[in-house]
Formats: structure tokens, sequence, C-alpha cells
């Protein structure tokens, strides 16, 4: 490996021969190509039976090499996280899935200590397709705690999640405070280790496996202490380390279905993540229209194209004014990790949309980034981060990570066979809400550009 950080280790990708869906996603992004030969690249797409054997045993020996220590990474960083054995893998989903990098991601980043409540849609489907699940485990047996809840109430089963792990991080810092004067020979070696939990910067990776190792040591004294406190503590002295709470769906769910639920949680000021990952129809039950599809895109109950305005439900969110709001996209997997970093980070309600290519979209997924980057260099998906905090800086909240298109939203539009069905099926109709489609893309993105703009003085 080139990289300084790295220096005497080798580095290689390593692809599962019999878990490969064979979308050529991979293939058809990298940017390592042959000075020789500009079709041969990197990894490059071969036909998979005399390749299995050898490619099943080389498989095998990665999958004996040890992980890579998540403290020695920076995973504020596209290449420090990427680097980080994800805790989902091998999902269910469709080849070429434009909803599942982000999970990846979300399991890189936090999976380690995630409690996941999940919206039913496509993400309960490759996600719990049991008798098998994509969400795995580190080597210490550490990963994210995942469950489905119906469609309507995620969000407020997520909440159920935060408001116990507050309440239980709540009882075991007050019983460590009683227990801090106990002079047992048990408790008074590791009274340090005890004021230590209670100080603890738990703000990244390395700070949380530092405080692992001092509730392992907390644990191993309590089980000598027979006083009450420690009784009680005992089962839950984990909680004495951070938790990451996210709540996952699609539009569906969030837009329209749980909406209710969505608003309550974000309105309640609690450290809730939420993640929605947009496809602008509702992709498990066969792609119907919902209050994500935008304008002049055919779906099931809108064959004649839908006629309404994309909801804004980040704008909507920013009108609170102390909720994290980001809108990202693959097409800048960089912006995407700052935003995940960003909102785990922040102390209330988050809410991250992402755009996620779907076969229902009628495009090729092995050019699903493509569609990202027409979406984005458009004007119709403008990529942003509001962070609440930056106002007490005298800094604007809104920070837009898009420059102003460069494309029209209908060169966009017109490459995808959702919008083009009714070109050709109704050339009039399309005609019509393609212009009503590109006036409110510009509208938006003013809207967008002139909000960053805005100055704000520190408070």
């Amino acid at each position: 490996c080139k990289l300084p950080e790295f220096k005497g280790l080798k580095y290689t990708l390593q692809v599962a021969p019999e878990d490969c869906t064979g979308c050529g996603a991979c293939v058809h992004n990298c940017p390592a190509k042959s000075k020789e030969d500009p079709n041969h690249k990197a990894i490059n797409m071969q036909f998979q039976p005399p390749l299995r054997a050898d490619e099943a045993a080389n498989f095998d020996f990665f999958l004996s090499l040890p992980d890579m220590d998540p403290t020695k990474l920076k995973l504020d960083t596209l290449r420090g996280s990427q680097l980080v054995r994800p805790t989902f893998e091998f999902s269910g989903a469709c080849a070429g899935c434009g909803e599942t990098p982000y999970l990846k991601l979300l399991s890189q980043l936090f999976g380690d200590r995630a409690l996941i409540a999940n919206a039913t849609g496509c993400t309960s489907i490759y996600g719990g397709n049991l008798p098998t699940t994509p969400w795995a485990q580190r080597a210490d047996g550490r990963g994210p705690a995942w469950s489905n809840s119906l469609f309507e109430d995620n969000a407020e089963f997520g909440f159920g999640m935060r408001l116990a792990v507050d309440k239980f991080t709540e009882s075991a810092r007050e019983l460590l405070t009683e227990l801090i004067g106990c002079g047992c020979k048990s408790c008074k070696p590791v009274l340090s280790v005890m004021k230590e939990i209670l100080t603890a910067d738990q703000s990244d990776q390395t700070g949380i496996e530092a405080q692992r190792e001092r509730v392992a040591k907390l644990k191993k004294a309590l089980g000598g202490c027979k006083e009450r406190a420690a009784v009680q503590l005992l089962p839950l002295a984990d909680y004495l380390v951070k938790k990451s709470v996210w709540c996952v769906g699609g539009d569906g769910w969030a837009y329209d279905i749980g909406y209710g639920g969505l608003d309550h949680v974000i309105a309640s000021g609690k450290n809730v993540n939420l993640l929605v990952l947009d496809t602008e129809v509702y992709s498990n039950t066969g792609g119907q229209a919902s209050k994500s599809t935008p304008t002049g895109a055919v779906a099931q109950f809108a064959a004649g194209g839908k006629a309404m305005a994309k909801k804004d439900l980040g704008m909507m969110a920013m009108a609170y004014g102390n909720v994290y709001v980001a809108n990202v996209a693959l097409s800048n997997p960089a912006q995407v990790v700052k935003a995940f970093i960003e909102a785990e980070a922040y102390d209330g309600p988050s809410l991250i949309i992402a755009y996620s290519h779907c076969i229902a979209h009628g495009i090729d997924m092995t050019k699903g980034v493509d569609e990202n980057k027409k979406a984005v260099s458009s004007g119709y998906w403008p990529l942003y981060r509001y962070n609440p905090a930056l106002a007490s800086e005298g800094k604007n909240p809104l920070q837009l990570d898009s420059k102003s298109p460069t494309t029209s939203f209908e060169d966009y539009a017109y490459g995808e066979n959702r919008y083009k069905v009714l070109q050709k099926a109704n050339p009039e109709a399309a005609a019509v809400l393609m212009k009503k489609a590109t006036a409110w893309t510009a509208s938006r993105f003013e809207y967008y550009e002139k909000l960053a703009a805005l100055t704000y003085e520190k408070k």
C-alpha cells in the first residue's frame, strides 16, 4: 500500500465470488484504468464459473485476516470509513440497489453501537430475510441491534429505543455515582476508573473504545461487590457506553404513512437519527407514487404522470430550527460521510434524506451513480447540510454543497424511463408537466441559494 499511514501493508480488493449480484456498478465506477488499455480496470467483470473455486479460496483466506483497528483510522474521511469491515453485508437487495450503500456506511461508522428501528419496506425485505440477515457483527461480537417495525410507527418505535437508552444510562450513572463512595476491596481499586467513566469523552471511536475498556474493568469489580447499587448496576453498565439510535426507512414511510410519527420525533428534540432512503416511490410494493414522487414521473397511481410537486421534507424539518438536516447523494461520497458523521454527533434530532436510485426509475442499474450525478448537476437534488449548531457560532446553518445547475432538468429526466414513458405515450401532457417540473426545480434551487447566502450574527 502506497499510503504513508499503512506503510508495510498490502492492499487488495477481494470479491466474494458467490455473493456478487453481477450489477457491474463497482467496475463502471472504478477510476483506476490501465495506461495501455483504458478498458482494463483495477476490477473487471468476468464469467464466474471458471473463477469460482480459486476466488472462493481467496475469499476464505481474506476472511481470516484481522480487521483494521477503527481507532487507527480517520472515520470522518471517505478512505478511512471504507477500511472498516461493514456489519451490513451480502443483502438480498436488487442488483445495483441505491439504498444499501448508505446502510453499509452506517454500519461502518456506528455499527458497533447502533440500535436500528426499521420501517417495513425494501429495507425489511433484504434486511430481515430470515433465517439469514445482512446485519453482522465484529470479531468481538459487537454489531447493530436491528428490529423491524410496522410501516406507520417506525419513528415512534425508534423514539422508544432512545427513551429507553436514555433512562438506562441515567440509572447507570446514578448508581455509579453512589458506588464511588463504596470502600470495599472490589470497588476501591477502580475508584479512578469510575470517575473517568462519568467524565469520558465519547465523541469519536477512540473515546468509545476507551470507555468500553473502562466499563469492562468496572463490571469485573462489580461482581465482587455486595452493595445494592453494584448488583443493580451490573446489568446496566454497558449503557455507560454511548449508543447510536437510528430510524431507517423509505419515502413511503417518511413522506406519507409514517410522516406524523417522524414529525413527532423531530419535534421532541431527542437525539434520534432518521435516515430516509428516498427512491421516490413505494419500491417494495411495485412502485406506487408517494409524496416524494416528482412532477411528471410515471408511477402506479400516477399513470398520467404525477401532477403535484415533490414534498420538500428537508425544508419542512429545517423550519424547526433545531433539527440537523442533510440532503445527500452517492455522486458525492465525501459529503455523504460528512453528513452521517455530523448527524450522529449532533445532540438532537437529525434527518438524512438520501437519493436512492431504483429499478422503478427505469434506468441501467450499473450506472446508478451516474443518475445521482445528473440529479445533482441539474439542480433537482441539491446537496446540503443544515447544522443548527453553527448558528451559535455566527455562521449560516445551511451549507449548500452542490454548485448551481450545469445541466437541464429535462436532460436528467428523459434519461429515465419513469419520465420518458409519458413522453412517448402522451407528448402533450409530458411537455406540460416537464415545463412545470423544470420551473419548480429552478425555483427551489434558487431559494436554497438565497438561504445559504444569508448572514448570521454570533449570539
